[in-house]
């Protein structure tokens, strides 16, 4: 059997027309099956027939019952393992979810029940610490020995598990995916073109890399660092802490943007303010800042010697390390600070997602933006509004930093 890698789910808000233009384009991006849900669509609201001709099916029974028509059409047939396996033998992809965490032990005792020889197994967990990685690796190595290697897929669920699933997917015959945008079929999901990424890039038994950040949906670090690399999106008060302990074993390293730069500096006991990278060291984290080169970039573009920067982060501490070296004195400004309006140059360094208090305005100050992509065209956008000039110098920062990144990723053990 051949493995079937990337799954995507078709939206609710899609039908008709519309679910068949988002299977083609699913395809010409590199998804191999179509997943079809109940509880997201009704018989009517598609053209099974029309999908079934854009590649494999793959349809899903979740409250509602299946219809006749879509079973004939897919390729695979996802029923509950706890309900019924009503399905033809040839098509039977055995699924279960649970609802909470199970020891190896839990699971396996749930999947001792005989299966026809060709159906597929999946097996669903919520994540819900990060700890729990290593239980469901074993899970899956335990499936594996009972049902083969092609047939077993172990997915972890939740704000934390995007990290695991990309570990586990090495050995999944599944690989449940994100197209993008606003919605996914389940929490965790890795987007689509990063898995296409790391299947294009074909790495042998390499450790993974990835990034941390809130909303970084944009990150370019996926398409200019060796791949596996792994956009890994976490709540703002997620335990970065313990997740980045846990995925020792499997990353070599990790690219650290807002807002988790200061609290793993705290955790790896760094003499610096705050870090943007984490390289592995046998059986613990290096952290190094090369913030600091992006840093230097951009002082260097502005050619300043003085200017006013908004914000007290994690890239302030880079600009502030690195101002006296290139002769600019920096005026560090928190939000309770702003009172009037600013002139002169100056550098935004708070996240789009951070509301600018009111009170910012700007006296035809020139000011240099390093982030880059859809958020920093917004904050350009925003600094045009309140009467600046902006500089996008988010590519130079980038550019600088990460080249020093790549070279303290190959130094790792």
């Amino acid at each position: 059997m051949r493995p079937l890698w990337r799954v995507v789910t078709l939206p609710p808000t899609l039908q008709g027309a519309d679910a068949v233009l988002f299977a083609q384009g699913a395809r010409r991006r590199g998804a191999e099956v179509l997943e079809l849900r109940t509880d997201l669509h009704g018989p009517e609201a598609v053209d099974i027939q029309a999908l079934g001709r854009e590649g494999p099916l793959l349809v899903s029974e979740r409250g509602r019952p299946l219809p006749t028509a879509w079973v004939d059409a897919a390729r695979y047939v996802d029923r509950d393992l706890t309900v019924s396996l009503d399905a033809p033998a040839e098509k039977l992809l055995a699924s279960h979810h649970a609802d909470r965490s199970l020891s190896t032990d839990e699971a396996l005792r749930l999947w001792d029940r005989p299966l026809p020889p060709q159906a597929l197994v999946k097996h669903v967990e919520p994540l819900d610490s990060p700890g729990h990685v290593a239980v469901l690796l074993e899970t899956q190595t335990r499936l594996i020995e009972r049902f083969g290697a092609d047939r077993v897929t172990v997915l972890g669920m939740g704000s934390l598990a995007l990290p695991a699933r990309a570990v586990l997917s090495s050995r999944n015959v599944l690989e449940y995916v994100a197209m993008g945008g606003t919605w996914s079929a389940a929490p965790g999901q890795r987007l689509l073109d990063d898995a296409v990424r790391e299947f294009r890039a074909q790495p042998r038994g390499q450790a993974r890399l990835g990034i941390l950040g809130t909303s970084i949906a944009h990150s370019r670090s996926p398409r200019i660092h060796r791949q596996p690399f792994d956009r890994i999106d976490l709540p703002e008060q997620g335990p970065v802490e313990a997740l980045v302990d846990s995925l020792l074993p499997h990353y070599a390293g990790f690219a650290v943007t807002s807002p988790f730069k200061l609290r793993l500096a705290r955790h790896t006991r760094s003499p610096l303010e705050a870090i943007n990278t984490l390289v592995r060291r046998g059986n613990h984290w290096e952290s190094f800042n090369t913030d600091v080169e992006g840093a230097r970039a951009v002082l260097r573009r502005m050619g300043s010697q003085e200017a006013f920067v908004l914000g007290d982060g994690g890239s302030t501490a880079a600009l502030r390390a690195i101002s006296a070296d290139e002769g600019c004195s920096l005026r560090v400004l928190k939000r309770s600070d702003i009172a009037g309006p600013l002139a002169g140059m100056g550098i935004w360094t708070w996240p789009d997602r951070v509301p600018p208090p009111e009170s910012l305005h700007f006296d035809r100050a020139r000011v240099a933006v390093i982030a880059y992509g859809a958020p920093g065209r917004r904050i350009a956008t925003e600094i045009l509004r309140r009467g600046g000039t902006p500089i996008l110098l988010g590519a130079a920062w980038f550019v600088a930093q990460a080249r020093r990144q790549r070279e303290l990723w190959e130094t790792a053990t």
